[in-house]
């Protein structure tokens, strides 16, 4: 019987921290063992932990946004529950600032272009790319990355330019208040 099973799945953080505590290094080692064998977010997150690659951890999560908007086959599902869920389990891993802000602006990035490309979209389209403009423009500008991602920003906003139902007005208003430009 594992040691996981002998963990109560409603125990808190203190309550876990004691537990551990109160193992010797062997049953520790079986423990964590255990959890990387049983669950797939622990293996992910142990296996970056031991050898963390921002990058190419960044280029999977990636991958998922992008075959929601861009599909090798098929007609694009735009699901932005699968992209919010791909920048959350990104953003557990703790990944260095820069990394967590490019994806959360590729979310926008990729909405923004099927919008140019297909034309007027619904509203809860256009009102799911903003509410993600806005958390990635509030996170680079809170962690002063602007001008690092100032020229992705910009083809955003252009890319805004033909939609309909106030995206443009919209998306451009969240620019301007997380932005460290000045208004022009």
């Amino acid at each position: 019987m594992s040691l996981l099973n002998n963990i109560q799945m409603t125990m808190s953080k203190a309550e876990v921290k004691k537990y551990i505590k109160s193992l010797g290094r062997g049953s520790l080692e079986e423990l964590v063992m255990d959890l990387y064998s049983a669950r797939k977010e622990a293996k992910e997150y142990l296996e970056y932990v031991i050898k963390p690659n921002d990058k190419g951890k960044l280029e999977e999560y990636r991958e998922i946004i992008t075959k929601e908007f861009f599909p090798s086959r098929g007609e694009p599902k735009m699901r932005f529950s699968i992209c919010r869920k791909a920048i959350s389990e990104f953003k557990s891993l703790d990944p260095a600032p820069e990394f967590l802000a490019d994806l959360m602006l590729y979310i926008p990035e990729c909405a923004s272009e099927i919008a140019d490309n297909y034309g007027d979209m619904w509203e809860q389209f256009y009102d799911a790319a903003e509410n993600n403009f806005k958390a990635a423009m509030k996170y680079i500008s809170v962690h002063n990355l602007q001008s690092q991602f100032q020229k992705r920003i910009d083809i955003i906003l252009h890319n805004c330019e033909s939609s309909g139902w106030g995206f443009p007005d919209d998306m451009w208003q969240i620019y301007y208040d997380y932005s460290d430009r000045d208004e022009e």
